[in-house]
């Protein structure tokens, strides 16, 4: 069964596919650092909490200010050209935290990391669109997704084996490995001398009118609101929120949080091939309010394990548990659909820009999140922000049932159900 769910989701070129193995390769290598930053930032470079606060918001800042102009570049030269020099930078970023000493320093390796990751995220994802057809774009972007899960869960675990507190050059080590592996998908692509041209010509960019026109398509328009209701209501909180409210409210370890973030990735790798299969043929839109459905009802789970401490210990651990893998049931449904819309709305000339937008989106919930989240659990208002992120997830569900409206039935995936029926 799952042998031929699995021949189902491969994509067809094998250009495809040697773009995912690049996002497997540079995920492990994220996976050796990401977890670990916090730890390596304030126990071996002795920043303080605010500081290393700052650096995160700081990359949010940069990928907001970056996204925008990458998209443009993306359309007029080529995806190649934008991002081959994007994965060095972004590999020296990686590298040169292993040795900074000075706030300052992070910053510098921030916002070359931010930059080169703001610049991928769009340039890939228009890659990838280019040697995918339409029919199977919306499988392939899902499984990019457990890929890229699968490499960072991946990554992380190798790396607890490494990372030792009392040993700074074992963290060293780590930002070695990742700055290794983010350069790693560009000598594929390099391998891939036909891949991430310019989808139009020069004088049929010029005159698409450029972000104005993006930001003309009704659809699309309705589409960013619930990108961001549900990025500030999830993702944006899953990083920060989840684990003070668990820890700060919940009173559970930082093991159980621990146990929780890696149920997440497991279930996003497990239940992502079925996810596609399901999704075949049905409607994105009414996909994505299912999305915020789950994504509310997994605050929720969080949201009332305070309350099970009276009747036993164990109820707040299952509980901030069961939340990560309700949250990822969610994941699993929204990472194939959101780029898939993204792209069937897009024309070639402004194919750069459209999935620029997914990284600007990125940006401002990268710095909403912390913002919002740190402050009200901080300071004992976390049933406050329980409120407020269910009410978000709920509200980007209305916004999607709304979208489909405004989408055609080939946009919003209906294609098969349509012809099955005859309409």
């Amino acid at each position: 069964m799952t042998s031929s769910l699995l021949r189902g989701a491969l994509p067809e070129r094998p250009e495809a596919r040697r773009l995912i193995l690049g996002t497997l390769l540079s995920a492990f290598g994220q996976g050796m650092t990401l977890p670990f930053l916090f730890i390596y930032l304030t126990k071996i470079r002795h920043f303080t909490s605010t500081e290393v606060g700052l650096v995160v918001g700081w990359v949010g800042l940069v990928s907001l200010l970056f996204s925008g102009p990458a998209g443009t570049l993306v359309d007029r030269f080529g995806a190649r050209r934008v991002v081959l020099p994007m994965f060095v930078v972004s590999a020296l970023g990686a590298l040169s935290y292993g040795w900074v000493h000075h706030p300052w320093q992070a910053f510098g390796a921030a916002t070359m990391v931010a930059a080169g990751g703001a610049v991928l995220f769009g340039g890939q994802n228009t890659m990838l669109t280019s040697v995918t057809s339409d029919e199977e774009r919306q499988h392939v972007f899902g499984l990019s997704f457990a890929v890229l899960n699968l490499g960072i869960g991946a990554g992380g675990v190798v790396a607890g084996f490494i990372a030792d507190v009392h040993r700074p050059s074992s963290f060293q080590v780590l930002y070695v490995v990742n700055a290794v592996a983010s350069v790693l998908p560009a000598i594929i692509l390099l391998t891939l001398p036909h891949v991430g041209h310019a989808l139009a010509s020069r004088d049929k960019v010029e005159m698409a009118g450029g972000y104005r026109e993006v930001f003309a398509n009704v659809g699309f328009r309705r589409f960013i609101a619930y990108t961001l209701l549900i990025m500030v209501s999830g993702y944006a909180q899953i990083e920060v929120g989840y684990p003070a409210f668990a820890s700060l409210v919940s009173h559970v370890t930082t093991r159980v949080v621990a146990w929780g973030l890696a149920a997440n990735t497991l279930t996003i790798v497990l239940a992502q091939l079925f996810v596609l299969r399901w999704m075949k043929g049905r409607s994105r839109s009414r996909g994505l309010a299912v999305v915020g459905l789950l994504i509310a009802a997994a605050w929720v789970i969080l949201g009332v394990t305070p309350w099970g401490r009276h009747v036993s210990q164990a109820i707040p651990i299952a509980g901030v548990v069961l939340c990560a893998t309700v949250f990822a049931c969610g994941e699993t449904l929204m990472s194939p659909v959101l780029p898939a819309i993204t792209n069937a709305l897009a024309v070639d000339e402004l194919r750069g820009r459209y999935n620029a937008m997914g990284s600007m989106v990125w940006g401002v919930t990268g710095i909403i999140g912390p913002l919002t989240a740190a402050p009200l659990i901080g300071h004992h208002l976390g049933a406050l922000w329980i409120v407020l992120v269910v009410c978000g997830s709920l509200g980007a569900s209305l916004v999607a049932l709304s979208l489909r409206k405004v989408l055609t039935p080939e946009q919003d995936g209906r294609v098969e159900i349509v012809e099955a029926v005859g309409v």
